[in-house]
């Protein structure tokens, strides 16, 4: 199965100079806690190239835990460097690399790096449903470390 038949697609995204609480208040809309951070080139319509991620973990930790303003931009606190999936990977490659990254989403970006989904683990989980092979990736995933961790 491919990555497209079960990504989210066209999530929204923050750009590198959008404030810390405005990302905050995405994933507060949205009920994500990753947003994705994306330079948009051509206007807002225009899908954005992937430069990073900003996650409930990089406010808690980078921000609020390091008494930085609310209004500086999140790229002072993005992730960068973020490994991504294309949207013809197949879920099970989607899954390898949650495993070995330790991380609980993937950003899915086209062939000229722009963003257009994102990949859960609750995804992945969902699709296998009892799947020895992704309760192993959740299990992985959950163990201290990985990418994205401060």
């Amino acid at each position: 199965m491919k990555i497209s038949e079960i990504m989210s697609k066209n999530p929204r995204s923050v750009s590198p100079d959008t404030s810390v609480s405005e990302a905050a208040q995405v994933m507060k809309e949205e009920d994500v806690g990753l947003v994705p951070v994306v330079e948009r080139v051509g206007g807002a319509e225009t899908r954005g190239r992937l430069v990073g991620v900003v996650t409930d973990r990089d406010i808690a930790i980078r921000a609020v835990a390091e008494g930085r303003a609310t209004d500086a931009p999140v790229s002072e606190i993005m992730s960068g460097g973020v490994k991504t999936c294309s949207p013809n990977d197949t879920v099970e490659a989607a899954m390898e690399l949650m495993g070995r990254e330790q991380v609980r989403r993937i950003p899915i970006v086209d062939e000229r790096g722009s963003l257009v989904g994102v990949v859960a683990q609750a995804d992945v989980v969902r699709m296998q449903g009892k799947d020895k092979q992704a309760e192993k990736v959740v299990e992985k995933i959950s163990q201290p470390g990985g990418s994205h961790q401060t």
